[in-house]
């Protein structure tokens, strides 16, 4: 992969392709090992590793900024924060989300929980999702049995072990297909990127900027 990755680049950056095609011409790209280096190799900066360690720095004083949040946006992040336990996916699970609903997004427009990924609802919704993560269980509050990425209506990777991962995989998505954030999830991403893995931070939007500034009270 490392020796076509110019090729590959100039596909993705002046001929746009459809995540789909792309899918189909470097079908070895969708995968996290090969995501972790493709990332590397453009941003030269490690993925997965780095957000994971970078979102447990923060993970501290994103709770501490989340449990001040009052009014009903406040009651849905005690919420989150309440559903934390000693399992430290399930924690990171929640800071995600949480960083979802304070930015005033919906968690659910990156996380969507399903309990049969065969059933006609379901292959329907991932069908209209452009971007996100899907997370199948058993029962409703059980562990997961499944957690993929879904790009453009696509599976593009599943059997990942924890939400944390795929929204690292997801992320690095942007960087690898050069897309464009989408409008829900913009502030979320801006977040991640800039204040999370410290790439590109200058020009912080408000909502951006006025989270750094809580964060580092």
């Amino acid at each position: 992969m490392e020796k076509t990755f110019t090729l590959r680049r100039q596909e993705v950056l002046f001929d746009a392709p459809m995540v789909s095609d792309v899918q189909e011409r470097w079908p070895a790209l969708f995968d996290v090992i090969q995501i972790n280096a493709e990332f590397r190799r453009i941003t030269t900066m490690p993925l997965q590793s780095r957000f994971v360690s970078q979102l447990d720095l923060h993970s501290a004083n994103l709770l501490r900024v989340f449990l001040k949040r009052s009014g009903q946006q406040g009651k849905t992040l005690r919420d989150i924060v309440a559903m934390m336990t000693d399992d430290v996916d399930a924690g990171r699970e929640c800071i995600i989300k949480g960083l979802c609903m304070y930015l005033n997004g919906d968690p659910k427009d990156l996380v969507q929980e399903y309990m049969d990924m065969t059933e006609g609802n379901t292959l329907s919704a991932i069908e209209r999702t452009v971007v996100g993560i899907y997370v199948a269980r058993q029962t409703p509050g059980s562990n997961s049995s499944d957690v993929g990425v879904i790009l453009e209506g696509v599976v593009v990777l599943r059997d990942l072990e924890n939400v944390a991962l795929a929204t690292a995989m997801l992320f690095g998505f942007f960087y690898i297909l050069n897309m464009r954030y989408p409008s829900k999830l913009h502030y979320t991403l801006e977040v991640i990127q800039k204040i999370i893995m410290e790439l590109d931070a200058a020009d912080l939007s408000r909502k951006a900027q006025s989270l750094t500034s809580k964060v580092h009270q």
